[in-house]
């Protein structure tokens, strides 16, 4: 049911609006207190703002969107949540089997499932990550496949056309990534364009996909929407990811492992 375009209803969602603003996330019994306004018209105020991207709905109520600023070098991030990007990557490790093909992308979280897995034997990684082919190179059980591109600097990694290019050609059994923002509406962003198209063609190169990231990026959105939050099959995190946000993808039928 949509909402009459009246200044009293203008003037309620400007005001809900501010409210989950300000204190981040908002329950339908305090919107009633607060607007003299009954569940359902609650309800209908939050499901209208959640449909315009201003807000996120969750069981109850709502919650803020946070929006993602650019992310600083990879190197720079090295030290950005350590702990919770070690225990992702051990616990993406262990989903991984001998003789898998398997896919690792640029960023720092893919880069720690990189150093858990120099073990395993009859194992064939693709990846674009400058620092995911340092860790592996030396590794005799390993068959590394390392892409051309462009090197995205900042990044260590291989973006483009002839990265896309080679892509075509390839098949991996799971693909691991890491993501600069993952939403229940807007699905997996990120901030960078060229990267993003590239990300674009790497989740069409595999069976299963991973997603690996820290508490920080649920329910942030960046600027480009890289794929929708259907395509994921497993989603790797940390024990401090919002409970509501997890719930949400197990009940979208997706797979969550929290380290």
């Amino acid at each position: 049911m949509k909402l009459k375009n009246s200044l009293s209803s203008a003037e309620r969602l400007d005001g809900i609006l501010h409210l989950i603003e300000n204190n981040k996330r908002v329950n339908v019994e305090t919107i009633c207190k607060e607007f003299k306004v009954s569940p359902a018209t609650a309800r209908r105020d939050l499901k209208y703002l959640h449909n315009q991207g201003s807000i996120m709905r969750v069981h109850g109520g709502a919650t803020s969107l946070r929006k993602s600023p650019p992310e600083n070098p990879v190197f720079q991030r090295m030290n950005n949540n350590p702990d919770y990007k070690k225990n992702i990557g051990i616990a993406t490790a262990a989903l991984i089997n001998n003789g898998d093909t398997i896919f690792i992308g640029s960023g720092t979280t893919a880069y720690e499932v990189s150093r858990n897995i120099k073990s395993f034997e009859d194992l064939t990684v693709i990846t674009n990550s400058v620092l995911v082919i340092n860790e592996l190179i030396s590794c005799k059980n390993i068959m590394l496949v390392a892409l051309g591109g462009i090197v995205r600097k900042s990044e260590f990694s291989m973006i483009g056309n002839l990265t896309e290019a080679a892509l075509s050609g390839l098949y991996a059994d799971k693909v691991i990534i890491g993501i600069h923002g993952v939403d229940l509406q807007q699905g997996l962003t990120n901030h960078y364009l060229p990267e993003t198209m590239t990300d674009r063609k790497i989740l069409q190169m595999g069976r299963k996909i991973f997603i690996v990231a820290d508490h920080t990026k649920c329910g942030v959105i960046s600027t480009s929407q890289v794929a929708p939050i259907s395509i994921v099959h497993t989603f790797i995190t940390d024990k401090d990811a919002p409970p509501d946000f997890i719930q949400s993808l197990i009940d979208l039928g997706i797979n969550v492992v929290q380290a």
